[in-house]
């Protein structure tokens, strides 16, 4: 039997990609790739988020990337409906969906879905930035402890997005977010998927990696990317797409916030931090078998539900 989808998760420059190309280059013509990654869903924006080069885009199908201008929003609950879509063109072809990434909420999204909730309001974004802008963000935090004090105490103080997202929701449906979540959706992956975890047990291990790979990014042009970006009008720091970690401490730096030094060292620390996120939730998610350290494709392919004859494109 064939698996209805694959999922190869992990933290930021752990690997994962090549990972996934190598099981493709293994079983050749039997998977589609579906990325999973918040950033790189945005055009313009490369270099940054380490989207998979043209050689390997040409070598096997990527999908959602490039689906949205940095001007727009994408939210998890679109990714859900898109990959839906994707997946079940990519069955339909006779192949397998390969999801690979590290956003996880849009991993959340698929395994157990998400509440229907109000869409994002610019104007109401742009209300609480200026707030933020005169009280500061922990104002706001407090704000939102008398209208939700669970989604308070989830949200750090200064997470200026959740906060923001959290009292846009209250503002939008009159419901603290907390009782909307409670309610559920069904999820778009149902047991059958496979699911892996790929976790480097080594934390000074990954972090080097994180620093040679930001340094990789700008020896390849990544404030210069940074730099078209930043001379659109249309855009802004607020907006999602440039608030994608590397994007908004070179924002600033080009703003003259900051040096390039120091911007280099906000990314790597806010990097470093966004991989111990993915590698909390991922430990606590039972679904996903952690690969090891040496041998993960072998251990995939011991524990892929695939049909002998890999189908052809």
């Amino acid at each position: 039997m064939e698996a209805p989808a694959v999922l190869l998760a992990g933290p930021t420059a752990s690997g994962k990609s090549a990972l996934a190309m190598a099981l493709c280059q293994q079983l050749p013509g039997r998977f589609e790739i579906v990325t999973v990654d918040s950033a790189q869903v945005y055009r313009g924006m490369d270099i940054g988020t380490a989207k998979p080069d043209a050689a390997a885009r040409r070598d096997v199908p990527h999908h959602l990337l490039d689906v949205r201008d940095p001007a727009e929003p994408y939210s998890a609950a679109e990714f859900a409906v898109d990959a839906a879509q994707v997946m079940a063109e990519i069955r339909a072809r006779g192949h397998v969906p390969l999801l690979v990434g590290g956003t996880l909420l849009y991993f959340r999204a698929l395994l157990q879905g998400l509440t229907p909730l109000p869409a994002a309001s610019p104007a109401l974004r742009s209300q609480f930035t200026t707030e933020a802008d005169r009280e500061g963000w922990a104002a706001l935090h407090a704000r939102l402890a008398t209208l939700d004090p669970e989604a308070a105490r989830r949200i750090h103080p200064h997470d200026a997005q959740r906060i923001q997202r959290a009292l846009e929701i209250h503002a939008l449906s009159g419901e603290a977010p907390t009782a909307l979540y409670a309610r559920g959706a069904a999820p778009m992956l149902q047991g059958d998927a496979v699911a892996f975890a790929f976790l480097p047990d080594d934390r000074t291990q990954l972090a080097e990696r994180i620093e040679r790979r930001f340094d990789r990014m700008l020896a390849s042009g990544f404030v210069e990317e940074v730099r078209a970006l930043h001379a659109r009008p249309d855009l802004n720091p607020a907006l999602p797409s440039m608030r994608a970690v590397g994007y908004r401490q070179v924002w600033r730096h080009l703003d003259g916030a900051c040096t390039l030094c120091e911007a280099r060292d906000q990314a790597l620390a806010a990097t470093r931090q966004y991989a111990k996120r993915q590698c909390t939730w991922l430990r606590s998610e039972m679904r996903f078998q952690r690969l090891p350290e040496t041998g993960a494709l072998d251990f995939i392919l011991r524990r892929l539900p695939l049909n002998d004859a890999p189908q052809q494109c």
